[in-house]
């Protein structure tokens, strides 16, 4: 039974004490939100599902920071069969990237507008405190020694992170534009949506096997190289992303067109475009790296 030594730097070191911000700020942002009346909030099904989104992301992170503070605290993170140190390089950048999108998107789409209340402004704000000390968090793990950041702490790993939240924040607005789509007649702009759909769940696998392989050690174990898989799975990315952003711009000039609201539209055609920046730098990064293997 392995002795647990608790000493006073496992508590006050930046990275704790930045884990504990992220801790407090997030528990009292999901608190504030969960103790909101309907009259604190805007109406429609689409709050609802934003609300949801954001609930889940902000309890989701809360859980898995506390899981990485204890453990890490304890030190029992050497029987955990994963990466430690890509583990937390991975929360913590894409808790940041998570909690900035529920930042941006709890004050927008689901507080009421007519009719400001103190608690919903302090629930957005408790929630942009939680993204900068998420990134805050990752800003300090990427400058940590060499042998004590992992891969996914990289500039290639966090484009990795990059492209996994572009991936969930693709499918949750696809899905609520799909609902929004319910008893409409416009068939040709649902299976716009299904292709978009279809193109964002394949990379959101390629990413997720991605990460899964780099906290899992199985690099090795790949039956073809991993620099020419990553490079393989960038590629396919950029190429989905660019239909899909094509697609997506046709989806806003058509709504523009029809003078209808385009602010969903054009939220999906950002983080797309967001997205798709990530794929070819990453693409940029692979080819780069099997060069140089080829040269050495």
């Amino acid at each position: 039974m392995p002795v647990i030594v608790l000493e006073a730097r496992d508590l006050t070191s930046p990275l704790s004490l930045v884990r504990m911000w992220a801790l407090l700020s997030g528990c009292l942002t999901f608190s504030l939100v969960a103790s909101l009346d309907e009259s604190e909030l805007a109406s429609g099904d689409q709050m609802h599902s934003f609300k949801i989104f954001c609930m889940f992301t902000w309890c989701l992170f809360f859980l898995l920071t506390l899981l990485i503070h204890v453990v890490n605290i304890i030190q029992f993170h050497s029987l955990i069969p994963i990466s430690w140190k890509n583990l937390t390089v991975t929360v913590a950048a894409l808790a940041a990237l998570m909690t900035l999108s529920a930042s941006v998107r709890f004050p927008v789409a689901v507080m009421r507008h007519d009719n400001i209340q103190p608690c919903p402004v302090a629930a957005a704000v408790a929630s942009c405190l939680t993204s900068v000390a998420y990134a805050s968090e990752a800003y300090l793990i990427r400058n940590q020694a060499q042998d004590q950041r992992g891969y996914m702490a990289s500039v290639p790993g966090l484009l990795k992170v990059l492209q996994l939240w572009g991936g969930c924040e693709m499918m949750a607005l696809v899905a609520e534009h799909v609902h929004s789509y319910s008893g409409n007649s416009d068939g040709e702009g649902l299976v716009q949506l299904w292709v978009s759909g279809t193109f964002y769940v394949v990379c959101l696998l390629m990413s997720l096997v991605t990460v899964v392989v780099v906290l899992g050690d199985c690099a090795g174990r790949c039956l073809v190289p991993f620099d020419r898989l990553l490079a393989s799975f960038s590629l396919i990315g950029v190429l989905l992303y660019v239909v899909a952003n094509i697609l997506c711009f046709a989806r806003v000039l058509e709504k523009h067109h029809m003078g209808g609201r385009a602010r969903p539209q054009i939220t999906e055609t950002m983080i797309a475009s967001i997205t798709l920046l990530g794929y070819t730098v990453d693409l940029a990064f692979a080819i780069k790296l099997l060069r140089d293997r080829s040269q050495a």
